[in-house]
């Protein structure tokens, strides 16, 4: 019996043993497939890095990557609409082959392709491309390019202006197209986006001249070099003291009228017609190229004071007037006044009507607000310079407004004529100190309000009087530049005026443009009344004649 149960004994130890040999076994399979399920995590980590598939299987992206991420292609971004990328020495369009090698030596090889030359700088990760011996494509491949993906430029940039595709034995691309400004396409090139790979890396960006809109604007720009007054028909010198507006988001048969039957002389764009940043490139680009027969660019205007009088469609907004006068910082408004300027440039505009030399003297004016640096004079001649200084250098036409000074009205001149019973020596001490001091520091246009000065004009609004803009403006401010009114179809005049006569009336005071922001048939009777008052000899060819002068000096300064 006892030898029985040692038997049992043993034969339980036996069990107990190879059970805890297999549970170990086991332990160590179990350890041995999670260790390698991390190791292929890990793998799957570092694909996604160069692919990212399907965001459902993804782990969540580290916040301040993705942020980061996000900021590279702003920069990229922001520095393709100056023609440049991260070699900030080399302007796409403008730098010569020499200047290149001069700085970066020999490539190590070259290719011919498509009428450009193309050399390469493996060691740099870039490669550049040649046409007449200037860079006109600056393709770009490093490291910190290649860990953007199809999916950040999407959420950073939004829709691709073009999308395209590239296909042969050894790559299927696509290239997703930003037009940075009409001039410059930053394009992105990746693989083309499939099951297996759902959210490709970059392989590299390429910035180029958009050709097109090169040519279109070569074609406007140093016309007005060329052309003599002598040499311009009565209808071509009229329609160049008219500023239109239209009414769609894209070029329609009437609004080419303007340009092949009226030669108008520029145009204003609002909010209305600005949709997004593709949209507007195409209808500035498509003015312009209508314009390309007519003798004389076109100004192509828009209202960007920043703040809430913003018009530019998907661009960081400025801040307010007001804002800058708090902060009261000259090199600060001037760096605002370039921002505006480079945002209203990388559309396509030549002239923006800002800054806004108001003061805000009265607490009741229901249109100025914000819109102004303030109610202190030296504030606002101090930050209104220097945004107009800051506009001007971007190469737009900065238009100061809006004279002789609507801070202390209590009415809208959109809707009604404002009146401000202010003496000619109570402006001096208060609403005319901006407007001298700018025009001492170079401003190129002013702005006339639609606002009635009984004590310097009983009948006449001042963008009507000659009391006001010839008589002030320009001889007391001496004041040599452009004149352009308000918008004449804004209640002020039409429910006072006719607009035709108002037209004609703010010609003989002095004004170079009248601008007809709206109604096609507006600006058709204004053009109309101006010739036959010429032929009616109520107004002189001469005193016409003066005015495109302006106008062409001013075209000629900025819009070349």
């Amino acid at each position: 019996m006892a030898r029985k149960n040692k038997k049992k004994f043993l034969y339980l130890k036996w069990l107990l043993s190879i059970g805890i040999v297999s549970f170990i076994v086991f332990i160590g399979i179990y350890l041995a497939a999670g260790n390698g399920n991390m190791g292929i995590g890990d793998n799957l980590q570092e694909d996604t890095q160069s692919s990212k598939p399907d965001s459902s299987v993804m782990e969540p992206e580290n916040p301040s990557n993705k942020e980061e991420i996000s900021d590279k292609i702003e920069r990229i971004y922001s520095l393709a609409k100056e023609g440049k990328t991260d070699y900030g020495t080399f302007v796409v369009g403008k730098t010569s082959h020499s200047e290149v090698t001069d700085i970066l030596g020999e490539p190590s090889s070259k290719t011919d392709s498509n009428h450009s030359i193309y050399e390469d700088y493996p060691k740099r990760y870039i490669t550049i491309g040649y046409q007449n011996d200037t860079v006109t494509d600056f393709r770009t491949m490093d490291e910190e390019v290649k860990k953007v993906h199809y999916n950040d430029i999407i959420q950073t940039l939004g829709k691709a202006d073009q999308v395209s595709y590239y296909k042969d034995d050894s790559y299927n691309q696509i290239i997703l197209s930003y037009d940075a400004t009409p001039f410059y396409r930053l394009r992105w090139v990746l693989d083309k986006p499939d099951e297996s790979n759902k959210n490709p890396s970059v392989d590299h960006t390429s910035l180029i001249i958009n050709q097109e809109n090169q040519e279109a604007e070569e074609q406007e720009l140093g016309k007005s070099e060329d052309v003599s007054i002598s040499a311009m028909s009565l209808e071509e010198k009229i329609g160049q003291l008219i500023i239109a507006g239209i009414d769609g988001t894209s070029v329609q048969e009437l609004d080419k009228s303007l340009i092949t039957d009226y030669h108008v002389g520029g145009f204003i764009l609002y909010a209305n017609n600005l949709v997004t940043r593709q949209q507007t490139h195409s209808l500035v680009s498509d003015l312009k190229e209508i314009n390309k027969w007519n003798k004389l660019p076109l100004f192509i205007s828009v209202d960007q004071e920043g703040g809430r009088i913003s018009r530019l469609p998907e661009v960081e907004n400025t801040p307010s007037s007001l804002v800058i006068g708090n902060k009261n910082d000259k090199e600060y408004a001037y760096r605002i006044g370039r921002k505006i300027g480079e945002n209203v440039k990388s559309f396509g505009f030549n002239l923006d009507y800002a800054p806004v030399l108001d003061i805000n003297s009265n607490p009741e004016n229901p249109v100025i607000g914000d819109r102004s640096f303030g109610n202190n004079a030296d504030i606002v001649h101090d930050m209104g310079i220097q945004v107009m200084k800051g506009i001007q250098a971007e190469k737009v036409i900065s238009v100061v407004k809006h004279f002789p000074g609507h801070g202390d009205t209590v009415v809208d001149s959109h809707i009604q004529l404002p009146k401000v019973n202010k003496s000619l020596t109570q402006l001096q001490n208060l609403e005319l100190i901006p407007f001298e001091y700018a025009i001492n520091n170079g401003a190129d246009v002013v702005m006339v309000a639609h606002i009635l000065l009984p004590k310097l004009d009983k009948t006449y609004p001042a963008s009507m009087s000659k009391a006001v803009i010839t008589d002030l403006l320009r001889n007391q401010l001496h004041f040599d530049g452009v004149v352009i009114t308000d918008d004449m179809t804004m209640g002020a005049i039409v429910d006072n005026f006719e607009i035709g006569e108002a037209a004609v009336d703010s010609i003989l005071a002095g004004s170079d443009i009248i601008l007809v922001a709206h109604d096609y048939t507006n600006i058709r009777t204004v053009i109309k009344s101006i010739k036959t008052a010429v032929e009616n000899n109520i107004i002189t060819e001469d005193r016409i004649n003066e005015s495109v002068e302006r106008v062409m000096e001013l075209k000629n300064n900025y819009l070349k």
